[in-house]
């Protein structure tokens, strides 16, 4: 693999970029052709290509590729999150599903359990971004089936992705009871006219693990491969940001401190962007205090850190009598109630189909919860291929006592109440009976209606969002509609840290979208 240019404490760059994921390594690609000197910052290494990038046992229940460090929840627990900090970040453990948020998702909503609130851009301030977006993440989908598609969106750039025997037979289940089950955006290089010579092979290590092809659309594949042998292009690994340091009067960010292996160092540049994840970044801000911010860098709204969310989330696994004939089963998603139904007015979500599930996968994920002892017997491969698994994902509405906080010693903690929990059990109940007639019996794996301590490892830091909000009023966001940090005059962020909202949808293509369109604007600045 080419390497980047080397980089020195002595140089300084015109753009610093903390964090290689969907935000960061989009920005990057995004002014990579500027020529302009850039520096990617990222505390983890290259990912190596290994058999153990498919082997379950190894990514699941080893947990060989995810952190070590501990956090601590809301009774000050120690848990270990569910993230993994390499070259591309999450993006590459994600389940490649690539969805627009819907137009009205970008307004204000009322929710069964409070307002959802408006952004300060609309869905058509995005539209033109989500395109340049699908394109550059190769998304494959179809409009017009999902009744929230938008009449003048255009096509997808790639076809729908086939579905399995076993999936289509579900599909029909469901268009039977008046559903309108529609494809799953997905991001991954497959050609289904051409499957010989394909280079994703439709396997059944997608989701949750490293793609041992780089079929899958990933930072680290689409993002950064084409730019890391570029002269002006350097992606530094093993450096954790710990700081961000500004001058005097506390209006320009001077320098970013990172911790590595052999000591600290301190790198400087004219314009920086902070893209480390929700939790990450704000923790970063949150250690920067000085005379001039002594709550955290950008903190004068006090909401650094505040208005956590992810997503409401229930997993149902359905058992079938016979076996279910897929291997890549995660190829359509219902979104007849995202917005509710005649007598239940507020947005329920979205129901979702979910990657292929070996034993070994779900011991993994539920060895989390539940001692390995005491797994029961329907976990084993052979009855876990009667198995189809599917999310019930509920909005996950903003609460400024839902925050992460970060102690002297830079220990992340998680402070979390769940909520909207009425919409997410009716959405869970609906898919549960609407499964009936198609499976001999449905069962609940995970539910957050009950305590969510022991859901955070699992689903409480996947679609992080919220923490450093953007908006027009300083005293009600931390950014501005660019981005930028209202009090500091050459610091933005690029990750999900900026969502108003959480909406039901996964959220890295409006991610990716929002760095497109951020890089639009800092190409004027680095350029003028």
């Amino acid at each position: 693999m080419p390497q980047s240019a080397p980089a020195t404490e002595s140089e300084t760059y015109d753009l610093i970029i903390i964090g290689s994921g969907a935000g960061g390594g989009t920005l990057a690609y995004a002014l990579a052709n500027t020529g302009k000197k850039i520096l990617i910052l990222e505390r983890g290494q290259e990912l190596p290509v290994e058999p153990q990038n498919w082997d379950p046992k190894a990514v699941f229940i080893d947990q060989r590729y995810r952190t070590k460090e501990q956090w601590l929840d809301k009774k000050n627990k120690p848990f270990t999150p569910n993230t993994n900090y390499w070259v591309g970040g999450n993006t590459t453990f994600y389940g490649a599903a690539l969805m627009r948020m819907k137009k009205r998702d970008f307004e204000a909503v009322p929710h069964s359990d409070g307002l959802s609130p408006a952004w300060p851009l609309s869905y058509t301030d995005y539209a033109p971004w989500y395109e340049k977006a699908e394109k550059l993440w190769r998304v494959h989908g179809q409009r017009g089936i999902d009744i929230n598609d938008q009449p003048d969106d255009p096509p997808y750039p790639y076809p729908a992705i086939m579905d399995d025997p076993g999936v289509a037979k579900l599909k029909k289940h469901f268009e039977g009871i008046g559903w309108h089950p529609s494809p799953l955006p997905l991001g991954i290089d497959r050609d289904e006219a051409h499957p010989q010579t394909s280079h994703c092979v439709r396997c059944t290590t997608c989701g949750g693990y490293p793609c041992m092809l780089k079929a899958k659309s990933d930072a680290r594949s689409i993002m950064l491969d084409p730019i890391r042998h570029l002269p002006n292009v350097t992606i530094l690994t093993g450096h954790k940001v710990t700081r961000i340091e500004t001058d005097g009067a506390g209006k320009t960010v001077t320098g970013v401190v990172t911790q590595t292996d052999t000591g600290t160092q301190t790198f400087r540049g004219n314009l920086y962007a902070l893209a480390a994840g929700a939790a990450n970044s704000a923790a970063i801000l949150l250690q920067s205090r000085s005379a001039n911010h002594p709550d955290g860098l950008a903190n004068r709204s006090g909401l650094v850190g505040r208005n956590y969310m992810f997503h409401t989330t229930s997993a149902v696994i359905s058992v079938l009598a016979d076996t279910f004939d897929s291997t890549f089963p995660k190829t359509f998603a219902v979104n007849d109630f995202y917005f509710g139904e005649p007598d239940f007015p507020y947005p329920m979500g979205q129901i979702q189909l979910l990657e292929y599930m070996s034993g070994q996968t779900l011991e993994g994920q539920i060895a989390d919860i539940i001692p390995p002892a005491l797994l029961p017997n329907f976990l084993m491969d052979d009855i876990a291929k009667h198995m189809v698994a599917f999310l019930a994902m509920s909005e996950d509405l903003p609460r400024e006592e839902n925050r992460v906080t970060v102690s002297e010693s830079g220990q992340i903690k998680l402070t979390y109440t769940p909520n909207n929990l009425a919409a997410n059990l009716r959405l869970t109940r609906k898919l549960e009976h609407g499964l009936k007639g198609f499976s001999l019996r449905q069962h609940t794996l995970f539910e957050p209606h009950f305590e969510i301590d022991q859901l955070l490892p699992l689903y409480g830091t996947a679609h992080q969002c919220g923490t450093i909000r953007f908006g027009r009023d300083p005293a009600a966001s931390v950014l501005d509609t660019d981005c930028k940090a209202h009090d500091l005059d050459n610091l933005y962020v690029v990750d999900s840290s900026f969502f108003v909202s959480s909406s039901a949808v996964n959220p890295t293509l409006t991610i990716v979208a929002n760095a497109l369109r951020v890089g639009e604007h800092l190409a004027g600045r680095l350029q003028g």
